[in-house]
């Protein structure tokens, strides 16, 4: 980091040109990344589930509609004319011609071509549905889009509604486009007020966001480019959003703070910059790569919607990393004292060793016991508040409740019997009376409302049959459902279970399967990288406890939220489901734990010096909180507004991320970092940095002491 430094010195022009030239090229290609990202990736592509959609494609040419068209008729389906002729018979084929001669549309299923089947048909008669395939072997995007903005609404006196997977995705990807803006307006001016307020200068204050915003950018090319590979979640850019702009701003005010710090010692601009590259630079790399780390572990997860969270949180840590401890030093070196320019507050910014967070810092000291006492008991009484948590999986009902695909999915739920577009598919192979006494012993389950075998012209060593249930398949129940049915005791030779609910269940369980190794790299990872930091086998251990424990308080709050619908006079209407959501859980977790290290490393790196110098525990701690202190809270404060302002998102699991990493990041700046780590740093002692002595001679001969 030193020769780095030093570098930067030399060349600052040329490193701060070569840095903005390389963002604004790519985001030439970057911005294309909003059209080719997918609204789903909940589902595990390693299942039974997933074999059964490919053994229909390829068995039996199945190809699942991707485009449901409600058609809410003015009287019952069935009504006849004189002539006993369907009076809304001529409608529904308008309809379906013109559904057909959209380009991309390779299909059109009626309720009347299809011979009039009850399951087409809801309870009062009136609602029937289309079903619309597309052709695979085009943008399906722009031909969903003109299905729903042409014929969503009246059609010759009939009521059009269009809902299913295409929609639904439509739908969410619109919505959190929409909300990206909106939160955007509303946390950048309070982050610039914010800035202004910790800088004291326009110039000063604009340096964070100038990294914060080319880290975005930056970020977008890389999604664009792994979109081109493989299936990326729209929610990506959420996080490439809000932890851009919050890293940029954490890290860039660290190395801001610290050239300040040395500057008021009396060094050179040159001097400065090099000093604050090799001190403040080191932690920006061990904190960025601590952060990265941890979101890797998302790769270990199925579902590409936890995956897509990995590729955009490494791409975001290797843009602020660059632009914080690269570009904002060139920058400095370049601005020298003009950096303070333009003071909108009129105070002395040099760092004080003396102030708020020092005096906190000592009265923790004075009364660790009682303090850790206290702020223990907090952190369970928040846990055990999830000790009733439900998970579960996100659906339409993410979306606003007035959101059209949202109204017609409800419309699905609420006046069908049983769940007719989510049929539970069942593969079988056996013998005729095998196969009959199967699909008793299937009928015969509870909440099964029929069962029946699908007829079929391809020829296949599978006996294809749909089991309608009156349970909602993405739930807890629809995974009991499905559990109980791959464990019947029948004797036939081999048989599957498929759709929806099935989707939903390995989705949960290839989640569960995978959170244990997902751990434990998060957990082995920065424990090595935090002993690396700091010489210490006690420290890493400390952090990664308190860590958890945080977030198990987190999880406790959020699952009170957003299970039982609480807050919404705060934070907006979001629908009710008595679940959270799962892959939302785990991203929480993640981004909030690797964002909590960041600040561990803030605080550990002021305090590490401290000791280092000669200090004792006491003034080592209190000396570093002070010095690291205010740039905690600060950044804590910017990140939360950053990702608080997603709560205000019509998309319900974009609300739970928002509150949910927001709420994580100030309890961990405060709390954790302000009263319980100096409270266990002072009854720990000497011993917070003990490690085995070859252990210590390794550490030292490989340079990482200083």
């Amino acid at each position: 980091m030193r020769r780095i430094g030093n570098l930067v010195v030399r060349r600052s022009k040329l490193i701060l040109f070569g840095f903005v030239s390389l963002v604004v090229l790519s985001s030439f290609w970057g911005f294309q990344a909003f059209g080719a990202l997918k609204g789903g990736g909940y589902d595990n592509p390693n299942s039974d589930s997933t074999l059964v959609t490919e053994l229909l494609q390829s068995e039996f040419g199945v190809d699942p509609a991707e485009v449901l068209v409600l058609v809410d008729l003015p009287s019952d389906a069935d009504e006849t004319d004189a002539n006993g002729f369907p009076v809304h018979f001529e409608l529904v084929q308008e309809l379906s011609a013109d559904l057909l001669d959209i380009e991309g549309v390779d299909s059109v299923l009626n309720y009347y071509t299809l011979g009039s089947p009850p399951n087409l048909k809801s309870e009062d008669g009136k609602l029937i549905y289309l079903l619309v395939d597309l052709d695979n072997k085009v943008d399906q995007t722009p031909v969903v889009a003109e299905i729903v903005d042409d014929y969503t609404g009246d059609y010759q006196g009939a009521q059009v509604h269009v809902s299913g997977f295409g929609a639904v995705t439509k739908a969410i990807n619109e919505t959190i486009y929409e909300d990206i803006i909106r939160a955007e307006i509303v946390a950048v001016p309070i982050v610039v007020l914010l800035l202004i307020f910790v800088f004291g200068s326009l110039v000063a204050a604009g340096l964070p966001l100038f990294v914060g915003g080319l880290a975005i950018v930056g970020s977008f090319l890389i999604i664009w480019i792994g979109s081109q590979f493989t299936d990326v979640s729209i929610f990506a850019l959420n996080l490439v959003t809000g932890l851009g702009l919050g890293l940029g701003i954490d890290y860039s005010l660290l190395v801001v703070n610290r050239f300040r710090e040395e500057r008021a010692a009396g060094n050179d601009v040159a001097t400065s910059v090099s000093n604050t590259v090799a001190s403040a630079g080191k932690t920006v790399l061990f904190s960025g790569l601590t952060v990265a780390l941890v979101l890797v572990s998302m790769v270990f997860f199925p579902q590409y919607f936890l995956q897509s969270f990995a590729l955009a949180g490494v791409a975001v840590v290797i843009f602020a990393i660059l632009g914080a401890a690269v570009a904002v030093p060139a920058m400095l070196n370049l601005l020298g004292d003009r950096v303070n320019s333009i003071r909108l507050i009129k105070r002395d910014l040099a760092p004080k060793d003396t102030g708020a967070w020092e005096k906190i810092a000592r009265f923790t000291m004075r009364r660790p016991l009682p303090v850790l006492f206290v702020g223990l008991l907090f952190l369970a009484s928040l846990f055990s508040l999830s000790s009733s948590v439900v998970f579960g999986q996100s659906d339409d009902r993410v979306l606003p409740a007035d959101s059209p695909a949202r109204v017609a999915s409800d419309m699905l739920r609420e006046r069908f019997e049983g769940r007719e577009t989510s049929p539970i598919e069942i593969l079988v192979k056996g013998t005729d009376e095998q196969v009959n006494e199967f699909i008793d012993v299937v009928a015969d389950q509870e909440d099964i409302v029929r069962v029946a075998i699908v007829p079929t012209q391809e020829e296949s060593d599978w006996v294809r049959i749909n089991a309608i249930t009156d349970l909602e398949p993405r739930s807890p129940e629809g995974l009991e459902q499905v559990v109980a049915l791959r464990s019947l005791d029948v004797e036939v030779d081999e048989y599957l279970i498929g759709g929806g609910g099935a989707y939903y269940t390995d989705s949960q369980q290839g989640i569960e399967q995978a959170l244990p190794i997902a751990a434990l790299w998060v957990f082995i990872s920065t424990f090595i990288l935090l002993f690396l930091f700091t010489g210490s086998l006690v420290l890493p251990l400390k952090a990664i406890l308190l860590n958890v424990l945080s977030l198990g308080a987190v999880f406790g709050l959020i699952g009170w939220i957003f299970q039982n619908g609480e807050l919404q006079w705060l934070i907006g209407e979001y629908s009710v489901t008595g679940t959270i959501d799962t892959s939302s859980v785990v991203m929480i977790a993640l981004v909030a734990f690797g964002l909590s290290m960041d600040y561990e490393l803030f605080l550990l790196s002021r305090i590490k010096e401290q000791h280092d110098a000669g200090f004792n525990t006491v003034n080592s701690v209190a000396l570093g909180l002070q010095r690291s202190g205010r740039i905690i809270t600060a950044a804590a404060l910017i990140l939360a507004v950053t990702f608080g302002a997603f709560a205000s998102s019509g998309v319900s699991i974009m609300k739970m991320l928002g509150l949910g990493i927001a709420v994580a990041i100030l309890l961990d700046a405060t709390l954790i970092r302000g009263f319980l780590v100096p409270a266990i740093m002072r009854l720990l002692g000497g011993a917070n940095w003990w490690a085995p002595k070859w252990l210590k001679r390794l550490y030292e001969k490989a340079g990482l002491s200083h």
